[in-house]
């Protein structure tokens, strides 16, 4: 669906965007080149022709030769090439030992949930090219709207501990990053055509320029298009994405690197339910394909529309309309022999809106601004009155604007590498809740809640939020590589200050009627040791020890009550801090490349947050100390006789060390304390598997993929279960002999789910109890349904 103001918008918004990149290039007057291959957030984006990683690839590319010293695992484009173009950052990393994710659907165009180690994704840090990604305002993820998978050459995960030049405030469990390929060096056409079931369909272009004139220069376009529909209820996601590519390099050690990634999406949700709601309607149960349609108004007359349970609201006033756009340069600049930098500007916009939008609205409780009570009336169905009660359009707007910029300088002394820098960024976070029209067919007058905004009787527009989030971020950091004994052994001792200044202003709106500013200020010291021993060519033991942090989010300033004309913060949540050991061992042989992790992570002022999808609110709590401890192994072989493998297992034992203390006023006042100490932590399976094998020939290949999770906790106080579930999925690919017309021209077939198993995921991680404890009221665990098995096929060539 389309409206002309959003296209106007639309258009402002790219001019801007574009405006921003070029100004990012102008900066980036100095560029860096790393002297050391260091395996660090910093890596750079790679070819699309010739794919340069840290080590060889293995395990068909869901594993690569690591010599970082400390746990971390890379899949490469190789991998990415086998799986559904169509899929997400989470779906490429299922297969790993640490990782718990899984998608809303099948096609992986609806986004999905991810916790590594028992760390929920909006607790760890996630880059693109360098580029932060997670929301400047609660750290989530939302992996649907990055990148198109035919451009990412690696996507890597730092388990354990953030890399010390990694610019994140918000990650206490590691971090993953996605690098994306350069331009080709060779001027070519790629176009892709995929189609599956559920009349899923994506088209994708993409144009490199190849080398310039001048030996130094290049350029890709890419676009693509992607649709398909919901696998239960009515609707569908529709996806539109453009990715532009520039790369010069003026010699070995000096170049520029420019990205600009587009994003612009409409999704109809999916709904969660309660197990309760699950057994009694089933488990392919959505929301209503039917509008409940408006009541024939009548002036002097209460006309109430229909109220409906949530489960039951109409499926196009359910959606999630999303536009973003990610521009960076990566500078890269060799002072001397010994001394290089790299600076990465960066500029992230995003706009959208999500959650159930349809709304039953009191046309007496609007605003009053004077008074900042909801006492004032507005006639929404024209009948002359403001007894009414109708359905419109409603739900929370984001927009940001996020300027930031990371350098850096690396200097090579005697034995020693020394790397500094800082990092930096300036987050205007907005976030409101305007209220529009919807029609007789049930259909908004904006998706967006641009246009046609319904207004107070003073002219001002009805908000149910309405905030402003300045989010001030830097962070110095300073690392020593040290080599001993022909570099056999390797020191690394690093630090990082991050500080993060939250500026929040709570504009009075109809869930907040007064006006109020507050300030918070976070920041820690966070040191990291690592240590990598080479026993022989293809052996070698590493170990890390790193603290990390994570800032609360913005949203625990919101409604806050007013005492003597200031905001009172009673829940005044703390930084969360973690501490993350791991021990390893890698073989790294001609044959077979192999590491095993054990790990331990003690928490501090633990974070969790609880979404509830019905009020689409979120609430959060320090639940204390908590620790998990485990490992991890992985393991691939190179190609022997066609035959690959790779294989993980991932143990988890969390437990929280602390009970939870609530203060309850009804119906009287107490202290509820709820035992949950010696529980395990929800959304964390204690066992994980991942299996790969592959048979590859010259022009054809076939695999089949499993994955098995283990059951999982749903609540803190584990009282409702999560049954295990396996998955199976089938890839096979065949390339036709090379013709006049094309190169490469690749026939692909994806199955997913492949023995259709039923199963379910928890859509939040910090759900306190699903029974009642005492006088403390029962909460409900909502689901996101797993979904049934998909085939897809896809036809791609160069010309």
């Amino acid at each position: 669906m389309k409206h002309q103001s959003k296209a106007a918008s639309t258009t402002y918004r790219l001019s801007m965007i574009a405006f921003a990149c070029q100004l990012a290039c102008m900066s980036s007057t100095a560029f860096a080149q790393d002297q050391k291959k260091q395996t660090t957030e910093s890596n750079e984006p790679i070819s699309a022709n010739q794919i340069t990683i840290t080590g060889k690839k293995v395990g068909m590319g869901l594993m690569v030769e690591e010599n970082a010293p400390k746990a971390r695992s890379t899949i490469t484009a190789e991998e990415l090439a086998k799986q559904r173009p169509t899929g997400n950052a989470y779906e490429a990393l299922e297969l790993m030992p640490a990782v718990n994710s899984y998608n809303h659907d099948a096609s992986g165009l609806f986004g999905g949930g991810l916790t590594l180690r028992g760390f929920n994704s909006d607790q760890i840090g996630a880059t693109i090219n360098g580029v932060p990604v997670n929301d400047s305002g609660n750290f989530a993820v939302y992996p649907q709207e990055f990148v198109d998978q035919e451009n990412t050459c690696t996507q890597f995960v730092t388990q354990g501990s953030t890399d010390v030049d990694s610019p994140q405030i918000g990650a206490t469990g590691g971090n993953f990053g996605i690098t994306t390929c350069d331009p080709a060096k060779e001027k070519r056409t790629r176009v892709m055509q995929t189609i599956g079931g559920l009349h899923l369909r994506k088209t994708f272009v993409r144009f490199d320029t190849g080398l310039w004139s001048d030996g130094r220069s290049r350029f890709f376009i890419s676009a693509s298009d992607a649709n398909v529909e919901k696998w239960k209820g009515q609707g569908r996601a529709m996806r539109d994405h453009v990715d532009l590519g520039y790369r010069i390099d003026f010699d070995r050690f000096n170049s520029i690197n420019a990205t600009l990634l587009y994003n612009r999406a409409i999704n109809n949700n999916f709904a969660t339910f309660n197990l309760a709601d699950l057994n009694k309607y089933g488990y392919y149960y959505d929301y209503a394909a039917k509008f409940q349609g408006h009541v024939t108004p009548t002036k002097g007359k209460a006309d109430n529309d229909p109220s409906v349970a949530f489960a039951d609201s109409y499926y196009n006033l359910s959606k999630n309309p999303f536009e973003n756009a990610i521009a960076s340069v990566v500078g890269k600049f060799r002072l001397n022999e010994n001394t290089d930098v790299r600076i990465v500007p960066y500029y992230w916009f995003g706009y959208g809106t999500g959650g159930n939008q349809q709304r039953l609205q009191s046309e007496s409780q609007f605003l009053n601004t004077t008074t900042g009570k909801n006492t004032a009336g507005v006639d929404l169905n024209g009948d002359g009155d403001t007894l009414d009660r109708v359905i419109v359009a409603n739900s929370s707007v984001t927009r940001t604007n996020r300027p930031g910029i990371t350098a850096s300088i690396a200097h090579q002394w005697n034995n020693h590498t020394l790397l500094g820098g800082f990092w930096a960024e300036r987050a205007i976070h907005e976030q409101f809740g305007p209220m529009v029209p919807v029609d007789a067919n049930g259909i908004a007058a904006d998706i967006w809640l641009e246009s046609d905004r319904i207004r107070r009787p003073d002219g001002s527009l009805f908000q149910s939020r309405d905030w402003r989030t300045i989010s001030t971020a830097y962070q110095f950091f300073a690392q020593d590589t040290m080599g001993f004994m022909d570099d056999k052994v390797l020191i690394n001792v690093g630090v990082r200050v991050p500080t993060m200044k939250r500026d929040f202003t709570n504009f009075a709106n109809e869930s907040a009627g007064t006006t109020y500013k507050i300030a918070r200020e976070y920041t820690e010291v966070l040191p990291q040791f690592g240590a990598r021993y080479q026993v022989d060519n293809n052996n070698q033991f590493f170990a890390s020890l790193a603290k990390n942090m994570k800032a609360p989010p913005n949203f625990v300033y919101s409604a806050l009550p007013i005492v003597n004309g200031a905001p009172v913060l009673g829940n005044d949540v703390q930084a969360e801090t973690s501490y993350n050991l791991d021990v390893g061992y890698r073989l790294q042989s001609d044959k077979l490349t192999s590491q095993i992790t054990l790990y331990t992570v003690d928490f501090r002022d633990r974070q969790a947050t609880a979404y509830n999808p019905i009020t689409d609110t979120r609430s959060l709590m320090n639940v204390g100390k908590v620790k998990t401890q485990g490992f991890e192994i992985e393991a691939g072989n190179k190609p022997i006789n066609g035959w690959s493998f790779y294989g993980s297992v991932g143990y988890a034992k969390s437990e929280f060390r602390d009970n939870m203390q609530f203060l309850v006023t009804s119906p009287t006042r107490q202290v509820i304390t709820l035992p949950i100490i010696g529980n395990q932590l929800p959304n964390t399976p204690k066992w994980k598997y991942g299996l790969s094998v592959s048979y590859e020939q010259a022009n054809w290949y076939t695999r089949l993929k499993a994955k098995y999770t283990s059951d999982q906790q749903a609540t803190m106080m584990n009282d409702e279960l999560v049954p295990a579930y396996t998955l199976l999925g089938l890839d096979a690919g065949y390339q036709f002999p090379k013709s006049d017309l094309y190169k490469k021209l690749t026939l692909r077939l994806s199955i997913s789910n492949l023995l259709n198993e039923k199963y379910r995921n928890a859509s939040s991680n910090s759900v306190t109890n699903a029974k009642a404890v005492g006088s403390f009221a029962a909460s409900s665990v909502f689901y996101y349904m797993g979904a049934p098995r998909l085939t897809s096929v896809t036809l791609s060539a160069d010309f």
